[in-house]
């Protein structure tokens, strides 16, 4: 079991509250600068609840020699907020955040590397009864989405191949959780977003009118502050977690996806028969699995930032090759 857990909100104002936190994180930084994985704490975020904590728990790869902390966030670009403010040293996002938090052309972060997984679960729905069926009936309409993710990028290309422009649909940026409540409460007639948000809308009766799944990489990054990539036990310690993570979903995969559902139910709130085929698509589709930098996952964000700046979400075209590194592939393909 990781020595150490830690609970955190999703909330953005988290971020702020924990900075007196990001100080020790960045002394604990400085003493992981040994060998000794002992001396090593690393501050990992994940989206929506605590996922890959549970698949290492389940596949009994959770004895990791350093600590670790798991704080939960509604979504990538929170992660990447925390990174930026110093009290996270590893974020888990789709490719989309970590362009937004390196626009400013001042990162403290490097992406390290790419973990496959399913597109799932990425939808544009409508509230229960809504006459809206397809995302051409979006013109005109309110839909919310989440700003600066995966939804807001499938939105705007969804739109594309329906004809319509950004600047035809109604566009409001909502977290997960108050998305749901707009959409249930009438407040917009529409909303783009993904994981346990899109399974609770189901839940509540929404219907898909469009889907992520076929315009997303299928690429989720690993982003370490730069602190991590100074110290060769916490990149030591980095490479090894992500491993574990691909291991661990190897193990599920086993013949063991009907156990770990029931994990998954219990966190998700949803019914064991829909989990367990929830689980089962998302391995089908894409086994979750890690992989190290390379051209072609920089060419894919860089695809991603492009359309970004073409919607004009970004004032002016990110580089994104400026902010990822093969620091970590070397020790990363040495434990995978």
């Amino acid at each position: 079991m990781f020595r150490r857990t830690i609970r955190a909100s999703a909330a953005v104002a988290v971020v702020v509250l924990l900075l007196p936190f990001a100080a020790a994180c960045g002394g604990q930084a400085r003493a992981g600068a040994s060998s000794d994985a002992s001396s090593v704490t690393l501050s990992v975020g994940a989206t929506g609840w605590k996922t890959e904590e549970a698949v290492l728990r389940f596949a009994h790869l959770d004895d990791t020699p350093y600590d670790v902390k798991w704080s939960v966030f509604q979504g990538g670009d929170q992660q990447l907020q925390a990174i930026r403010a110093r009290a996270l040293d590893l974020a888990s996002s789709s490719e989309i955040p970590p362009v937004f938090a390196a626009a400013d052309g001042h990162p403290n972060f490097k992406v390290v590397a790419v973990q496959r997984g399913a597109t799932l679960n990425q939808e544009v729905v409508a509230a229960k009864g809504s006459k809206i069926t397809d995302i051409a009936g979006l013109r005109g309409k309110r839909v919310g989405y989440v700003q600066n993710t995966t939804a807001h990028y499938f939105l705007y290309e969804l739109l594309k191949q329906a004809g319509l422009q950004w600047s035809d649909i109604d566009a409001k940026p909502l977290l997960p959780s108050d998305g749901l409540a707009a959409l249930n409460g009438g407040g917009i007639d529409a909303f783009a977003s993904y994981g346990t948000s899109i399974i609770t809308a189901h839940q509540q009766g929404a219907v898909t009118i469009g889907s992520g799944r076929d315009i997303l990489s299928g690429n989720f990054l690993w982003s370490a502050r730069d602190s991590v990539l100074g110290s060769s036990a916490q990149r030591a310690a980095a490479a090894d977690l992500i491993a574990r993570i691909t291991k661990a979903y190897a193990y599920v995969n086993d013949g063991r996806q009907s156990e770990f559902a029931q994990i998954v139910a219990k966190a998700t709130h949803q019914p064991l028969a829909q989990a367990e085929k929830d689980l089962r698509d998302a391995q089908s589709q894409r086994p979750t699995e890690a992989r190290t930098v390379g051209d072609d996952t920089i060419a894919s964000q860089q695809k991603v930032a492009d359309a970004f700046a073409e919607l004009g979400a970004l004032k002016e075209k990110v580089d994104v090759g400026s902010f990822w590194s093969r620091k970590l592939n070397t020790e990363l393909e040495k434990a995978l």
